[in-house]
C-alpha cells in the first residue's frame, strides 16, 4: 500500500517540493489573482452603458416584456369597455381687456388695464369660481336634475358612513344647515370637476368644456355657464356703480356744508380785518408795491443812464460829445464855418489878412465859433438837467414804496390767519368741484349696457363620446405596458446572478472558457445528437477536445477532473463525451466514475454497477476487476459499484492516489467524472490528485456566487483548474439572436440529418 502511494505521488500528483509542484501552485495562485483582478474590473466596468447588452436583456427576456404588454393592454381595454361614455360640450367666449368707450370715465370700474399681465388669468380663474358653479346650479336647478343627481350619486360606502334615517331626525337645525352646506360644497366641487377651461393661444378666445354622461345636458351647461359669467361680470360693474353714486352722493353732501362754513369764516374775517383782496386773490397795497417797485426800477435805470451821459458830458471838451456831434444845430454851424473857412484861405493868396473883405470872413468865423460853443454849453445843461430830473424822480419812487412797504407788513401780519382761511376754503372748493365732476361721470357711466365679454359660438348637442378613447387608452396602454415589461425584464435580469454566457464565466471567475456545449431542445437527448457526428452538439463537444489539447504546455492533462458546482450540470455527458472523443483520436482512455454518491454514467453506458471503484477502493477488488470495456473502441470504464457510506474517506485513502498513478501510466487519458464541489468534500479531494480539473457551469442555472465558491474550494485544495466548459447554452434565450459570435456552430447538412434522426427515433 505504500508503495502504491509512493507511486501514486511520483506518477499522479505533484509534491510542493518538486518542480512540477512549484509550476502548480504557481499557476493557482495566478488563478486566484486573476479571479480577483477580474471581479474588480468587472465592478468599475459595471458602470459602463453598453446598449447592446440591454437589447440582449430584453430579448432573453421577451416574453416577460410581452406578457406584461398583453396584461396591460387586456386590462386598458376591459378598462375602457367598461367606462361610461362622456360628451363634451363647448363654447367659445371672447374676453376684452377693456370695454367699448361709449364714456371713458377712468377707473370707475374694475375692469383692469391692458398693462395687467395677470387680466386673463384672473378671467379663467372666474370662469372656474365657485360662486359662478352655485349660480348656474341654481339657476338650472341641477339637485332637481336626474342626469346631474346620477353624477353625484354617493357609493355605497360613503352613504353607510354617512348614518341612518334616525340620526338625521335627531340632527338639530344648526347641523341640518351645516349638512345642507357641506351637500352643496360637494355638488360644487363635482359641477368643477366637470368644467374645464382652455385658453385658445395668441388670440383672445377662451373655450369652455364641460363633461357628461348625457350630451344634450353637457351642451344646456356649458351655455348656462358662459351666460352666466357674461351675466356676473354686467353685475360687478353695476355694482360698482351703484356704489360708487351712493358713496359719492354722502360725500358731496359733506363737502358741501364745509365748503359753506369755511367760506363764512373767511368773509367775515376779511370784514373784521378790513382785507380787501384784487381778482387775483392779492391784497391792493401788496399790488401797489409790486407795480412801484417796477417803477423804482426802471427809474433807477433811467438814472443811471443820465448820470452817464453827464460825466461823460462834463469830462469831454468841445466837440468831443457824441450828442455835440449828432446835433443838427452844431452840424449846420460846422458846416457854414468850414465854408467860410475855405473861402478865407482862398482868398488869403489874393488878399492880405488887413483887407477889409479878409477882416469880414475873420468876423463871420469868429461868430460862427461862438455859436458853436454856446450850442455846446446848452446841450451839456440839457443832459445835466435830465440827470437831476431822473435822480429827483428816483428818489421820490423810494419813499413812495418805503411807505407802502409799512403798509405791506402791517396788512400780511394781519393776513396770517385769513390766508390760512382762505386756502381751507379753496381746498374745500377743489374737492367739492372734483367730486361732483366724478358724480356727474358715474351717472352718465352707470346707464352704459356695454360689456367686454362675448359669445363666440354657442355650444351644440355633441355627436361623439369625448371619452374614453379606445385609440389614445390603447395607445397609452402599450407605452406602459412597454415600459412596465421592460422594467420588469431588467429588475429579473437584476435579480438573476446565474451565469448566462461565457463572458459572464470569464468576467466572474476569471478563467477562460473551452468551449460552450448549445442547449438541446426535446425531445432530443445528448446520445441521439451524438449518434450525428456533423451535429452542433457534437461539434461542440470536438472543439472543447481541440480546445483542451492546448490548455496546458503539455497537452491535455493525463488526468482529467470533471467536474460542476452543483448536480444536474452536465459533467456526467461531458466526461462521457469527452472520453468518446478522446477514444476516436486512437488513444487508450479511461472514464472512471467517481461519483460515489449518485452516479450515472452505467445507465447511460447500459452496464453493471455491481462492482467498481467503491470495491477497489474498499481492497475487495483489483482494478482490472472492476474496469469494463465499452462499445466505443479503445474506451474502458470504471464504474463506482457499491454506493459506501464513506465516500470522502475511501476517495483519501492510498487507493485512490495508486489508482491515479497506475491508470495514468496504462492510459493515454484517464478522465474522471467527480462529484459536484459544493457540500461535499470528493470533488475537492479528486481536484487534488488529478491532473487537471475542467469545471462545468450550467448556463442560466449556475448561480455566481455558487460558482465562486466553488472555484475557492478547488483552489483551496491545490487544483489546477484548465478552464471552464459552459453547458446548456441557448444564444436564443441569452439574447444572442440567432447565433453567438465563435460559438455558434455549423456544419453541413446537420439539420437535415438530424430531422432524419428524429424520424428514424
Amino acid at each position: 500500500m505504500n508503495n502504491e502511494n509512493q507511486d501514486g505521488q511520483g506518477a499522479g500528483l505533484p509534491t510542493p517540493a518538486s518542480p512540477q509542484g512549484q509550476q502548480a501552485l504557481a499557476i493557482q495562485r495566478n488563478q486566484a489573482l486573476s479571479l480577483d483582478l477580474r471581479s474588480s474590473e468587472q465592478a468599475a466596468d459595471s458602470d459602463e452603458i453598453n446598449l447592446l447588452d440591454y437589447w440582449r436583456i430584453i430579448v432573453k427576456r421577451r416574453w416577460t416584456v410581452l406578457a406584461t404588454l398583453g396584461i396591460v393592454l387586456a386590462t386598458t381595454l376591459v378598462g375602457t369597455l367598461l367606462m361610461t361614455p362622456i360628451y363634451r360640450a363647448t363654447t367659445t367666449v371672447q374676453i376684452e381687456r377693456d370695454t367699448i368707450k361709449v364714456v371713458d370715465v377712468e377707473g370707475l370700474t374694475p375692469t383692469e388695464s391692458p398693462a395687467d399681465r395677470d387680466f386673463y388669468q384672473t378671467q379663467y380663474e372666474l370662469l372656474k369660481s365657485r360662486s359662478l358653479a352655485q349660480r348656474v346650479i341654481a339657476q338650472l336647478d341641477l339637485p332637481n336634475d336626474p342626469v346631474y343627481q346620477a353624477m353625484n350619486r354617493p357609493s355605497p360606502w360613503k352613504a353607510l358612513l354617512g348614518g341612518g334615517a334616525d340620526d338625521e331626525e335627531e340632527l338639530s337645525a344648526a347641523e341640518a344647515d351645516s349638512r345642507e352646506d357641506r351637500k352643496l360644497s360637494g355638488m360644487t366641487s363635482a359641477f368643477l370637476s366637470n368644467l374645464s377651461i382652455e385658453p385658445v393661444r395668441n388670440s383672445r378666445l377662451v373655450r369652455v368644456h364641460f363633461d357628461s354622461p348625457d350630451a344634450a345636458f353637457s351642451q344646456k351647461v356649458v351655455n348656462a355657464v358662459a351666460e352666466a359669467y357674461i351675466a356676473t361680470n354686467l353685475d360687478r360693474r353695476f355694482d360698482a356703480s351703484s356704489y360708487a353714486k351712493t358713496y359719492l352722493e354722502d360725500r358731496l353732501e359733506q363737502l358741501k356744508l364745509k365748503l359753506q362754513d369755511s367760506e363764512i369764516e373767511l368773509v367775515e374775517f376779511a370784514q373784521k380785518e378790513r382785507i380787501v383782496d384784487a381778482n387775483d386773490g392779492s391784497s391792493l397795497s401788496t399790488q401797489s408795491l409790486e407795480e412801484l417797485n417796477t417803477a423804482v426800477a426802471k427809474a433807477q435805470d433811467e438814472r443811471i443812464r443820465a448820470e452817464a451821459r453827464w460825466r461823460q458830458a462834463e469830462a469831454a471838451t468841445g466837440m468831443g460829445l457824441a450828442s455835440v456831434l449828432d446835433s443838427p444845430i452844431i452840424q449846420t454851424l460846422q458846416g457854414t464855418r468850414a465854408q467860410l473857412q475855405a473861402d478865407y484861405q482862398d482868398k488869403l493868396s489874393v488878399y492880405k489878412p488887413a483887407f477889409p473883405e479878409m477882416q469880414q470872413l475873420k468876423a463871420q468865423i469868429e461868430e460862427l465859433d461862438k455859436q458853436i460853443n454856446a450850442e455846446v454849453a446848452n446841450i451839456k445843461a440839457s443832459i445835466r438837467a435830465g440827470y437831476q430830473a431822473a435822480l429827483q424822480q428816483e428818489t421820490l419812487l423810494k419813499e413812495q414804496v418805503n411807505t407802502l412797504k409799512d403798509e405791506v407788513l402791517d396788512l400780511q401780519s394781519r393776513s396770517i390767519q385769513y390766508n390760512i382761511l382762505k386756502r381751507e376754503v379753496d381746498t374745500n372748493r377743489q374737492q367739492y368741484d372734483a367730486l361732483l365732476q366724478r358724480y356727474k361721470d358715474v351717472g352718465i357711466a352707470g346707464g352704459v349696457g356695454t360689456n367686454n365679454i362675448s359669445i363666440v359660438d354657442r355650444a351644440e348637442v355633441p355627436v361623439g363620446k369625448h371619452k374614453p378613447r379606445l385609440a389614445l387608452n390603447l395607445a397609452v396602454g402599450l407605452l406602459l405596458g412597454l415600459f412596465g415589461g421592460v422594467l420588469l425584464a431588467f429588475v429579473f435580469e437584476h435579480l438573476d446572478d446565474t451565469l448566462k454566457s461565457p463572458e459572464d464565466v470569464e468576467k466572474q471567475l476569471g478563467m477562460s472558457v473551452l468551449g460552450v456545449i448549445p442547449l438541446l431542445k426535446a425531445p432530443m437527448t445528448p446520445t441521439r445528437a451524438l449518434e450525428d457526428p456533423r451535429s452542433a452538439f457534437a461539434e461542440a463537444y470536438r472543439s472543447v477536445r481541440t480546445a483542451l489539447q492546448f490548455s496546458t504546455d503539455t497537452g491535455v492533462p493525463r488526468c482529467l477532473l470533471v467536474t460542476s458546482a452543483t448536480p444536474a450540470e452536465g459533467k456526467s455527458t461531458t466526461a462521457l463525451t469527452l472520453a468518446k472523443n478522446f477514444a476516436q483520436l486512437g488513444k487508450r482512455v479511461l472514464i472512471i466514475d467517481a461519483d460515489l454518491r449518485n452516479p450515472s454514467l452505467h445507465r447511460t453506458l447500459g452496464k453493471n454497477n455491481e462492482l467498481g471503484l467503491s470495491n477497489y477502493l474498499a481492497g475487495a477488488s483489483k482494478a482490472t476487476e472492476v474496469i469494463q470495456a465499452t462499445e466505443t473502441p479503445g474506451l474502458m470504464y470504471m464504474p463506482t459499484g457499491p454506493l459506501p457510506p464513506n465516500p470522502a474517506e475511501l476517495l483519501m485513502g492510498p487507493k485512490m492516489v495508486s489508482l491515479v498513478s497506475i491508470a495514468s501510466e496504462k492510459f493515454d487519458q484517464v478522465i474522471i467524472d467527480g462529484p459536484p464541489v459544493m457540500g461535499l468534500a470528493d470533488a475537492p479531494i479528486l481536484a487534488n490528485l488529478a491532473h487537471g480539473t475542467l469545471l462545468v457551469v450550467e448556463a442560466g442555472e449556475t448561480r455566481i456566487g455558487v460558482a465562486k465558491n466553488a472555484l475557492k474550494r478547488l483552489y483551496a485544495a491545490r487544483a489546477h483548474v484548465i478552464g471552464a466548459l459552459l453547458t446548456k447554452f441557448s444564444a436564443k434565450h441569452a439574447g444572442y439572436g440567432y447565433g453567438y459570435g465563435g460559438y455558434n456552430y455549423y456544419s453541413y447538412g446537420a439539420q437535415a440529418d438530424t430531422k432524419k434522426l428524429a424520424h428514424r427515433r
